[in-house]
């Protein structure tokens, strides 16, 4: 799957939403948790997605990392029609396209972080040769390349969040897909995760967070806002624009 598509000067949406809809069965009931949404995304952009419980962020994160597919309306991944991939083509996506960022880290508890870090590239069929050399370059991007023989019982939760981080890029996937990734944080250490996260969107990785903390979305250069099941607003992220944010953002990002 060809990620340089483009033509010059122009940036083709890496994910494009068309009259999506998401329905769940509750025993005879059909639940609606995504109403007809259209949204577009493309290469090296900055996204918050944003709402209220109930609104459909957490649907709408599952469908944009292939975990789930539409009831209806229309999912292209680099053009391609995500309704039409079968378990394997939804797996490789997962795997070598989007990187995963948790709240709650998903680490091996017994493995070390070098080990963590590699796991995609595992699955991925990568030699291991291969696979430690490039562990060990992430691990450098995100400051933990003196941590490589330790455990994640034995890192600060900003640690094991880097590992997570590290991770989701081994595989240098086109999107970044973090779902709540300072939720188990301090406020401090939320905010060098945050200027992690800048830094890698400098480097000019494509990152889409879903957060319900405004200051934390603030980071983003373009915030959606969701609202039963609908994108009830879509504009450009204050980040750039000196002095509007409610909280302090990170300096030097």
């Amino acid at each position: 799957m060809s990620h340089n598509h483009e033509p010059e000067g122009h940036s083709l949406p890496i994910i494009r939403l068309a009259g999506v809809h998401k329905s769940y069965d509750l025993g005879s009931t059909r639940v609606p948790a995504l109403n007809g949404i259209d949204l577009e995304i493309c290469r090296n952009e900055y996204l918050a997605i944003m709402g209220p419980s109930g609104s459909g962020k957490s649907t709408l994160m599952n469908l944009l990392g292939c975990l789930d597919t539409p009831t209806s309306g229309l999912y292209r991944f680099h053009s391609e029609d995500v309704a039409a991939m079968d378990d394997n083509q939804l797996a490789r996506i997962r795997n070598r396209e989007i990187g995963f960022v948790f709240q709650s880290f998903n680490l091996l508890p017994r493995a070390d972080v070098l080990r963590n870090i590699e796991l995609p590239l595992i699955y991925a069929g990568v030699s291991r040769e291969e696979r430690i050399e490039r562990a060990r370059e992430i691990a450098l991007q995100v400051g933990l390349e003196s941590r490589l023989d330790h455990r994640p019982n034995e890192l600060s939760g900003g640690q094991r969040q880097r590992v997570a981080i590290a991770r989701a890029l081994v595989n240098r996937p086109a999107i970044l897909l973090a779902d709540e990734p300072t939720g188990n944080l301090d406020s401090r250490t939320g905010a060098e995760i945050m200027e992690l996260f800048d830094q890698l969107h400098a480097r000019g990785n494509t990152i889409i967070l879903v957060t319900h903390e405004e200051y934390i979305a603030h980071h983003a250069r373009r915030l959606v806002r969701l609202h039963d099941g609908l994108v009830a607003s879509d504009v450009p992220g204050t980040k750039r624009v000196a002095g509007t944010a409610t909280q302090p953002i990170t300096p030097g990002a």
